[in-house]
């Protein structure tokens, strides 16, 4: 089976053309591909797939084998993947995926690569039951392992709970992030962002659910804007800076949030399945 490994500012994916053919049982494939020491080693692995809705169909599945309904740095991924082997001829691209159908913008540079993509994330959720969170309300506080986090919880297509109360140490990130990803308030599990307001930016660090900590989440990063500019702590347009590198994000008049960044191409192979 041929692969090309990619990577978003450091959250990095196994990218598989499923145009060619089905590709059988991905969740179990994900699990044996991702793995570290066993496999190629990635965060999750993304199946570019024909649509009859859009130019292409993306399924995103994590390292633990679980199917997530987005991914914005992996959606930057699939659309100069789809570019660079022709699959797409065009650097404008809706793609289908479990949260809808977005539209990506790809900037080439004088040698025609791809030098970024800019994804139309669409508009944030705040409604509890849409997110989803079992609470009257999108602002939650949760007593976690001797701490008291206040959470703005946001719906990106898939569900994010942002605090600016703690950016934590490794060993808190680490005692920390299970225990939020999995809390019975989040039905459907949850991404976790622990962040702090550094100039006209923000620092973050992700706890994905179905991967754990990750240099990088483009929907996180979009969480993570809307929450802050919601409460006054954030401008709508500013930079979100993660472990792996910086995302720019924009949150538009229209309520779309746009999300600009880098994609890069790793290595190609094959692997015996």
């Amino acid at each position: 089976m041929r692969f090309t490994k990619m990577h978003g500012i450091g959250n990095d994916f196994i990218m598989l053309d499923g145009f060619a053919g089905e590709i059988l049982e991905p969740g179990a494939l994900a699990a044996r591909l991702c793995d570290r020491h066993f496999g190629i080693g990635a965060d999750g692995l993304i199946l570019a797939l024909p649509s009859r809705q859009a130019d292409a169909r993306m399924r995103i599945l994590n390292s633990d084998g679980s199917e997530a309904e987005m991914c914005g740095n992996g959606l930057r991924c699939l659309g100069k993947f789809l570019y660079d082997t022709g699959l797409c001829k065009q650097t404008h691209l809706r793609v289908e995926t479990l949260a809808g159908i977005l539209a990506l913008d790809m900037e080439t540079g004088m040698d025609g690569t791809i030098q970024s993509v800019t994804v139309d994330m669409g508009a944030p959720t705040f409604e509890p039951e849409r997110i989803p969170v079992a609470s009257e309300s999108n602002a939650i506080t949760l007593d976690v392992n001797g701490h008291s986090l206040r959470f703005f919880c946001v719906g990106m297509g898939n569900p994010h709970a942002v605090t600016f109360d703690l950016l934590p140490d490794d060993h808190t990130f680490a005692a920390l992030g299970p225990l939020l990803e999995r809390h019975p308030v989040f039905p459907r599990r949850c991404n976790i962002e622990f962040c702090r307001v550094e100039g006209d930016g923000v620092r973050v660090r992700v706890w994905e659910r179905g991967d754990g900590p990750t240099l990088a989440c483009g929907t996180g990063a979009c969480a993570v804007l809307a929450a802050g500019a919601s409460q006054g702590l954030l401008a709508r347009h500013a930079p979100v800076h993660l472990p792996g590198g910086t995302l720019v994000i924009r949150w538009d008049d229209g309520a779309h949030l746009f999300m600009t960044g880098p994609a890069e191409t790793v290595f190609t192979g094959e692997i015996a399945i």
